[in-house]
């Protein structure tokens, strides 16, 4: 008998054949290892240290969380700006419960659930099934949110409240990543309760999206509604549940920014939203919706940050250098997403083409 012989499968045909969300997905991962790994090398200094990397993780908290919801509604083909003043409304008015009402730790995270899934239910309704546009829906809620924001509390406070002030404090320690401060002693490296909140919810939704029937619908609303519509998906119940979500995210990203800052103030996350959007992008979510990866907005949020280090280590600190730099990495991966979706044209193109050769 003739033994067949397995043709060897090249990278390039690998390449070829990963979905579109994979692909962005690898991209973000080696951009970000490239990123840092280079950082290390030509920059050292703290780069080299392993606290650096957790203290990204411990800044950007937040951040991963209010990203991971947006994606969630981008994949479906929609955005939500709101993410922002969400978050500066739930720190300012835990805040004030804690402070001027002696409240209680875990009941203000209730009230940080019940913000966030205010503006999820009443946004999501209004967008779903009164078929409104989502940014001027959520262009609305931000102002709201903002607006809220100063009605709670007009000036700027530090949180005295000592079980929170306790719980902000609380350190998860990280054996054997420690390093030797200046001093000559060493420290264990560490990380915040926010961090392990963040890669919960990244977790959690990872397994939604892959593993359930919601998070497939979530990509078929995004790819095509007429279509999603024709494979028995309820289409707006579906843009429902995840503007709901996302809205519950807000709630749940704030009350970690509010362990994060301790403080209430109106100024707070600004611009967080913007941040968010960018971070999905680079992670490789596609604004047209139907592509998205949740590990790859984690990586997104990474980049987005290092970057920002990068920029600062070399001395650049005026906060230009920061924009532009950033502007210019979305341009790149705007441009690396248009590149990728264009594969399906080309390969569709190339059949049509040599069958009419050979006629």
């Amino acid at each position: 008998m003739a033994t067949k012989t397995m043709k060897p499968v090249s990278l390039r045909n690998k390449l070829k054949n990963m979905t579109d969300t994979n692909l962005l997905l690898l991209i973000t991962i080696v951009v970000f290892f490239v990123m840092y790994i280079g950082a290390m090398l030509f920059l050292g200094k703290g780069f080299l240290k392993p606290q650096t990397f957790f203290n990204i993780l411990n800044a950007n908290a937040a951040l991963i969380i209010l990203a991971c919801g947006m994606s969630l509604v981008m994949i479906t083909g929609g955005i939500d700006i709101s993410v922002g003043g969400v978050t500066a409304l739930v720190s300012m008015s835990c805040a004030v419960y804690l402070d001027h009402h002696n409240g209680n730790v875990f009941v203000s995270a209730l009230l940080a659930l019940a913000i966030g899934l205010a503006f999820g239910l009443i946004q999501g309704y209004l967008i779903a099934y009164l078929d409104i546009q989502p940014f001027i829906v959520t262009l609305a809620g931000m102002f709201f949110a903002r607006g809220m924001t100063t009605i709670v509390h007009t000036n700027p406070f530090n949180v005295e409240n000592t079980a929170f002030k306790a719980l902000k404090e609380t350190r998860v320690l990280i054996p054997g990543m420690g390093s030797v401060n200046k001093a000559g002693n060493y420290v264990d490296a560490y990380i915040e309760i926010g961090v392990i909140v963040a890669l919960l919810v990244v977790a959690a939704l990872f397994v939604i999206l892959r593993w359930t029937k919601l998070g497939r619908s979530f990509y078929a609303v995004g790819g095509n509604n007429q279509s999603a519509l024709m494979l028995g998906v309820n289409v707006k119940r579906t843009k429902f549940y995840s503007h709901l979500i996302c809205g519950l995210l807000a709630g749940i990203g704030g009350y970690v920014y509010f362990l994060h800052v301790g403080s209430g103030s109106a100024s707070h996350a600004s611009g967080a939203e913007m941040n968010a959007i960018a971070s999905s992008i680079i992670g490789g979510t596609m604004l047209t919706g139907g592509v998205g990866n949740i590990i790859g907005t984690l990586f997104g949020v990474l980049s987005l940050s290092t970057i920002q280090n990068i920029v600062s280590s070399v001395g650049l600190d005026q906060a230009w250098w920061t924009g532009i730099t950033i502007a210019a990495m979305l341009c790149l991966f705007l441009v690396i997403q248009s590149i990728v979706m264009s594969r399906k044209s080309t390969n569709g193109l190339k059949l049509p083409f040599k069958k009419m050769r050979k006629e």
